[in-house]
């Protein structure tokens, strides 16, 4: 089974050193295997939490946006989208919500710590927290169970909300799931080798602590932050210990292993910190030169990158769509028609005459509507995987209004901006109309 990895970026700044090594290289990275699916987003509701300046969101947004793709990330491998563009992720989030303890939402990092700082300074335990901060893990969680993610990279300071997340997909599935799991349970994937890189004053990269280096600023800046970077005081000629300098830290991030070596090596021969800062800057603007290049060139474009990014939204909402259709029938937010005959009824539906039968052939996975006789009047196209197939195949059958089109002789079945099944040619207008009455009848909940 293909596994699918879901990574965010919150848009409330500008990308640097440290983003890039632990996030955005290792994402890319992963995003060629070729056993798994990549789901990449700017977390830009998030981003409300955090911010309430729109121009640094605007900002943010179309720079961490440049960045991804100057970086080397394939759209055509990936699905990168703006978390803003996909109105079902919200929703389900309200969903979530509902079926969320306070209890665990109170015992979330980010909320227990606004909290005692609060409390240390002898304020209300609650002053200046939002319900934004307060939910924070819902919306996570929704991020990650809109698209079943089976694998979430994230810091040691996020296995929290993964967890969090696998436990409230958890109570969803006992709830509503009737035996079967809706959402995926998510697992946090910690890689250890990943680089946590030192600022210019040593402390962690953060926009926190104003220590960065960005990752596409000019080769002028570049070579006045590194030489900004903070070494101890011994002299050239002097012994130095590679493995307690942030300066080699930031080295072997980037460089090979025969190079990590080499300077290890000159380091404890004596060599001289501004030399070893120039041999930083030279390798960090060797390898940033040309993503820069593309980086500026996309950030010149804006309409460029918004068309890239309406691109990757209709291409996640292709799965949103259908799936949050399966969600809303599981938690009772039905067609009138349907629950109205549950509720007349109080019995299951008669079995139909026609049906729907599921397959796999070369071009993915299928269904097909036969009738009585075993006619087929319907068969779908391909999806890539079952689970998008089955959900599409149970929305049409759910009673919902079909939306059958005609066009050549051919009529076809659309869903969600898509034609999703369609019938061979038909020989006239009178047979077409005929075919559309069969499939029409065929979906038609029975009476009790």
């Amino acid at each position: 089974m293909t596994k699918r990895i879901l990574t965010g970026i919150t848009t409330t700044g500008t990308p640097h050193l440290g983003n890039y090594a632990g996030a955005l290289r290792p994402a890319i990275m992963a995003s060629r295997q070729t056993d798994a699916e990549s789901f990449y987003f700017l977390a830009d509701f998030h981003a409300l939490i955090k911010c309430d300046d729109p121009a640094r969101i605007q900002k943010s947004r179309l720079e961490i946006a440049a960045t991804w793709l100057a970086a080397g990330l394939d759209v055509e491998r990936s699905t990168f989208y703006r978390q803003s563009d996909i109105p079902e992720i919200p929703e389900l989030s309200w969903i979530l919500t509902c079926i969320s303890a306070k209890g665990l939402l109170n015992r979330a990092h980010a909320y227990k710590a606004a909290v005692d700082q609060n409390l240390e300074q002898q304020e209300d335990p609650d002053a200046g927290i939002s319900m934004g901060l307060f939910s924070y893990p819902v919306l996570m969680a929704a991020d990650i169970l809109m698209f079943n993610a089976h694998q979430v990279p994230v810091g040691r300071d996020q296995i929290q909300h993964v967890e969090m997340a696998r436990d409230i997909g958890q109570r969803f599935n006992h709830l509503f799931g009737k035996g079967q799991d809706v959402f995926t349970l998510p697992e946090a994937l910690i890689e250890e080798d990943v680089a946590t890189l030192p600022g210019l004053d040593g402390r962690k990269m953060s926009k926190s602590y104003d220590n960065t280096i960005p990752l596409f600023c000019s080769e002028k800046q570049l070579k006045d932050l590194v030489s900004k970077i903070v070494t101890d005081s011994k002299l050239p000629g002097e012994v130095k210990d590679p493995d307690d300098s942030h300066l080699f830290t930031l080295y072997k991030a980037f460089a090979s292993h025969e190079q990590a070596q080499q300077l290890a090596d000159d380091l404890r021969q004596g060599l001289a910190w501004g030399e070893a800062k120039q041999q930083l800057f030279n390798l960090l603007n060797q390898q940033l030169a040309e993503p820069r290049e593309r980086y500026h060139e996309l950030m010149s474009k804006p309409q460029a990158l918004e068309d890239i990014m309406q691109m990757g939204a209709a291409k996640a909402r292709k799965i949103s769509v259908p799936f949050l259709a399966e969600i809303r029938e599981a938690v009772g937010l039905r067609s009138f028609n349907q629950s109205l005959q549950v509720a007349v009824s109080g019995t299951k539906k008669k079995a139909k005459a026609a049906k729907v039968v599921s397959f796999k052939d070369e071009q993915g996975f299928r269904f097909r509507l036969v009738d009585a006789e075993g006619q087929t009047l319907l068969l779908s196209k391909g999806f890539n995987d079952g689970k998008t197939a089955g959900l599409v195949s149970k929305e049409i059958q759910s009673g919902t209004a079909l939306d059958l089109r005609t066009d050549a002789g051919i009529v076809s079945l659309w869903f969600a901006g898509e034609a999703v099944a369609e019938t061979e040619a038909l020989a006239n207008g009178e047979q077409a109309n005929q075919r559309i009455a069969q499939i029409q009848a065929a979906l038609q909940p029975e009476e009790a």
